[in-house]
Parts: structure tokens; C-alpha cells; sequence
């Protein structure tokens, strides 16, 4: 009986070093490969938001890609889109309170791009998922104490559906996990395409 070289799947490497995404693969099943892609984000600059979230994931996996052999590597990158106005990491306690002034009360759209890089089949695929998000109309007091915590600076819009920024979000229509950084039903259909089950890393580590 001949084995398919699919049914032994590649290792898992993440071109993060996000607590969050880690966590979101840990809880499913999958303990990846951590690499901080080091990626200067600043290269790259599109007003469209689909198009700068895939090329900046694209990119990520692309950096990491070098050190490893026969992997599989997944790079990710996230935005919030507000009335037209894109919101990254805001860095800088001055700006993370900027945005929320703007921000909240309204609805956004917060975009993750996805991609895979299969060095095992030589394929790459390239995604993106959206979710939209209702933001509470939060007081300036509020605003100052949340981006007091630190957790607003190092998150696209300024927010974090996984910590105490859950708080200000009053409804979510979408995928969950995507807002958090890394839509795993995405990764589930991106595996699929290539021709791997998700199961089969479950095992793999």
C-alpha cells in the first residue's frame, strides 16, 4: 500500500509572535512553530484594506519561509475600517485614545489577511476574512482607563475582543476568532484546498 505524501502532514509554523493567534491554534488542536517574521509593515501601503491585510500576511509567511524546510507557514495580518478610515496598531497611547474617540458608537469592519505558504506541494494561498463590528459609544473616561491597561497599543483598532476591550464591543456579525486574528474556520477551508484535513495536525506536533 502506497502512503500519500499528504497523509503525513507538514509541520505548522507561525509567522507570529501574537499571544492571541497562538492561543487560537492551541485551543484547536495545533502547536506551531513560533517565528517572529520581523516584518517591517511600514514597506507596504495601500488605501485598500483587502488588498494591504493579504499582501502584509503574504509577506510575513515570505520572511519566515528561509529558515524552514518542508513546512507549512502561516502569516496573518489585521485591520479595523471605520467610515472609510483604516485603523492599525495605534502604538502610542495618544493615538490608541484618537481612535476610539472616533470609533466608538459606530460600526467597523475588521479584516484579517490570511496566508499559507505549503513548502511540502509548493502552493500558496492567499485569504481574507471579515467581520463586522459594533463598537459601544464609550465616554472619555472610559476610553482614558482602557488605553491606561496597555492592551489597546499592540492591537489592530485599537481593541481586543479577547481581553478587557470585550467590554466595549456590543455585537459582533461574523467570525469570532477572525477579530481576535486568525479566522479558524478560514484556516479550515484554506487546509481543505490544499489537501490536508485539520484533523491531521491534531497529532503532528
Amino acid at each position: 500500500m502506497v502512503t500519500s505524501s499528504l497523509s503525513i502532514p507538514p509541520r505548522f509554523v507561525l509567522a507570529s509572535v501574537s499571544p492571541a493567534r497562538r492561543k487560537l491554534l492551541q485551543t484547536v488542536g495545533i502547536e506551531p512553530i513560533i517565528r517572529n517574521s520581523q516584518f517591517d509593515e511600514s514597506q507596504i501601503q495601500s488605501k485598500d484594506p483587502l488588498k494591504l491585510v493579504q499582501t502584509l500576511a503574504h509577506y510575513k509567511a515570505k520572511s519566515v519561509a528561509p529558515y524552514f524546510q518542508n513546512c507549512l507557514i502561516l502569516g496573518c495580518d489585521s485591520l479595523l475600517v471605520v467610515q472609510g478610515e483604516i485603523y492599525g496598531k495605534p502604538h502610542s497611547s495618544e493615538k490608541a485614545v484618537s481612535h476610539w474617540q472616533k470609533i466608538r458608537g459606530n460600526r467597523g469592519s475588521l479584516y484579517t489577511g490570511h496566508a499559507i505558504i505549503d513548502q511540502k506541494q509548493h502552493n500558496t494561498l492567499i485569504r481574507c476574512g471579515v467581520t463586522l463590528v459594533d463598537f459601544t459609544n464609550l465616554d472619555d473616561a472610559s476610553i482614558e482607563a482602557y488605553v491606561n491597561t496597555g492592551e489597546p497599543l499592540k492591537c489592530a483598532g485599537s481593541f481586543a475582543l479577547d481581553g478587557k476591550g470585550a467590554l466595549f464591543i456590543d455585537r459582533i456579525e461574523g467570525c469570532y476568532s477572525n477579530v481576535i486574528g486568525l479566522s479558524l474556520p478560514l484556516l479550515r477551508q484554506m487546509l481543505e484546498e490544499l489537501g490536508y484535513q485539520f484533523t491531521q495536525f491534531w497529532n503532528n506536533q
